[in-house]
């Protein structure tokens, strides 16, 4: 029996808010290629990659977002400091201040 969307995405918010971050990225890859729309489960995913250490993924999911919605200050917060911890501080001010200028704290 295959789980909904719904139980996946509990599952998915369960590992997150336990700190398990891989486990929930897991639960998340076939949920953003089953609706690449959902901004909050991309949203979740970015997170995971980012506190799971897998960068590029982050910065990958978090561009997709900016792209979708410039104004979404945590996107561009995601963002910037995927960029940031890849060690691309460059890169990574325009949207660390972007993020700042939308209400979103470093």
């Amino acid at each position: 029996m295959t789980a909904t969307l719904g139980t996946r995405w509990d599952r998915a918010t369960f590992h997150a808010e336990l700190g398990r971050w891989i486990e929930a990225a897991r639960e998340l890859e076939p949920l953003v290629a089953e609706e690449p729309d959902a901004s909050a489960v991309r949203t979740l995913l970015a997170r995971a990659y980012y506190h799971s250490a897998q960068l590029r993924r982050a910065e990958e999911q978090a561009r997709r977002l900016v792209a979708d919605r410039p104004d979404d200050g945590y996107a561009q917060l995601l963002l910037g400091r995927s960029l940031q911890r890849q060690g691309r501080h460059d890169e990574a001010s325009a949207p660390l201040r972007l993020a700042a200028a939308l209400g979103v704290a470093r």
